[in-house]
Parts: C-alpha cells; structure tokens; sequence
C-alpha cells in the first residue's frame, strides 16, 4: 500500500521540489498540500495521513506551533518529517527524540532515506514519536528560534509601513479583511485570521478580547461596564475605538485587572 502524504511549506518551490522527488522514492501519494501551521492542521484532521513533511520556519503558526495544536486537540499523530534550516545543534535534538528530519535544499537521497524509515516504522507498527516526547523537542528547539520581530508590516493607501508591536492598539476582522489600528494610523495586515495575526505578536502584551477583535492591553484606556455584566474596553487610538469582550473572556479581563 502506498504511504498517505502531506507537504506543508510556505514557500510553493520547496513544496513542488519535495512532491517532485517523493514520486522518484515510489510508493508514496501525497494527498494534500499546505501553505502554512492552519491549513496543516486542518489537512491533517481531515486526511489522517501515514506522513507529514513540515516545514519549521513559516509565518504565523509555524512547525512547532502545528504540534502544539495536534497535541491539544489530541488528534492522531502521523509520521513527522520537519524541514527545516537549523543548525547542527538543534538537528541533534531532533534526532534524540526520535524525529526524522529534512535540510534544505533537499537531496533525492535522504528524502528517498525518510520514506524508508517511515515505511520501517509502520511495518513494525511504531506509532508516531509520543505527545509529550514531541513537546519536549518543541520546547529544545523553540530556544533556538529568533524572538519574535518587532515590527509588523501594513498596508494602506498603496503603501508599506513597517509599525512596531507596542504602537498597535488593537486589530479586527470583517469578511476576511483584518485591520490593524495603531496610535497614529490604520491599515490592513497581510494575515488571514486574527489567530494567524496573534501568533506573530507578543503574546504577553496581546490578547484575544472577542473573536473579532484582538488588543493590545497596554493600549485599554478605560474598561467601560456594559448591560448584563459585561464589558467593553476604550483604547488609546485618535478614534479612542470601543471594543467589547465576549463573555467568554469576561473572566480573564478580570484577572488581568483585579476587577
């Protein structure tokens, strides 16, 4: 039988390159394709495939971000192939805990090398290296990432701004378009979900207030006592915006300030 495949990659030359010499290593159907963290997490719920190839470095939720949510939906885990660009000391951890990995550029050998293994793995009945053991690789390796950029880029009126995190007040989404207020200007971010958007941000400084919207909690100028118990929080933008808290999240506004 052949192995069930999904390549996820966020550059479309690496995914057409490794789709190219997974044909040549025989027996493998690459039943999906993915551009980034969501998309891979959904193709993997929906698919179930023998095996993934994930890409580590990708915009927004990126590969270790992927089995983070894999372990807290606990869905079945594939076979992992990460690929990534990561120097000898973070390649070691990948092979302590017993995860088969890919170096960019990738050779026709050792890919043909992971199909093999994979294959090995399944044959024997191996499951996929444990939850927590893939944890543990996530927590050795995420040491080894850049912090996260200051900056975010924006557009508006046909141009590019380069803001920093701590201006942004606060972020939302209408049909599909996220728009991100800052103390001096507005402008649309090239993220498709406002989940996406929270992932390249400081999670420290923002928080997801309403499934619409997202805020800088430094930038809350005043929480404002709405009907029922619930809130709403003025910002610190020209507009001085009001954005309001689901209810779900009344909770951790409270926390945040002794309410």
């Amino acid at each position: 039988m052949p192995l069930s495949a999904v390549i996820v990659d966020d550059e479309q030359l690496a995914r057409d390159e490794l789709a190219y010499l997974l044909k040549s290593a025989g027996d493998v159907d690459v039943v999906a394709q993915g551009s980034n963290g969501l998309e891979a997490v959904n193709l993997i719920k929906e698919h179930a495939p023998d095996l993934v190839f994930l890409d580590v470095q990708m915009p927004g939720l990126d590969g270790f971000g992927v089995i983070k949510k894999l372990i807290d939906k606990k869905l079945r885990l594939p076979q992992i192939v990460f690929a990534t660009a990561y120097d000898q000391y973070a390649v070691k951890a990948f092979e302590v805990n017993a995860v088969d990995y890919l170096l960019k550029p990738f050779d026709k050998k050792r890919v043909a090398q992971s199909v093999a293994k994979v294959r090995k793995n399944l044959e024997k009945k191996d499951t996929a290296p444990a939850g927590a053991q893939l944890d543990t690789l996530v927590k050795m390796l995420e040491q080894q990432q850049a912090p996260q950029p200051n900056k975010l880029l924006l557009r508006t009126a046909g141009r590019m701004f380069l803001v920093d995190q701590k201006e942004i007040c606060y972020a939302s989404i209408e049909d599909g378009v996220i728009t991100v207020v800052t103390a001096q200007m507005e402008g649309q971010s090239n993220c498709r979900t406002l989940e996406e958007l929270l992932d390249s941000l400081d999670p420290k400084t923002f928080w997801r207030a309403h499934r619409s919207y997202l805020v800088n909690i430094n930038r809350i100028k005043e929480v404002v006592p709405w009907f029922k118990s619930s809130y709403q929080l003025r910002m610190d933008d020209r507009k001085q915006t009001e954005v309001p808290v689901s209810r779900a999240q009344t909770k951790r506004l409270r926390e945040l300030f002794g309410l």
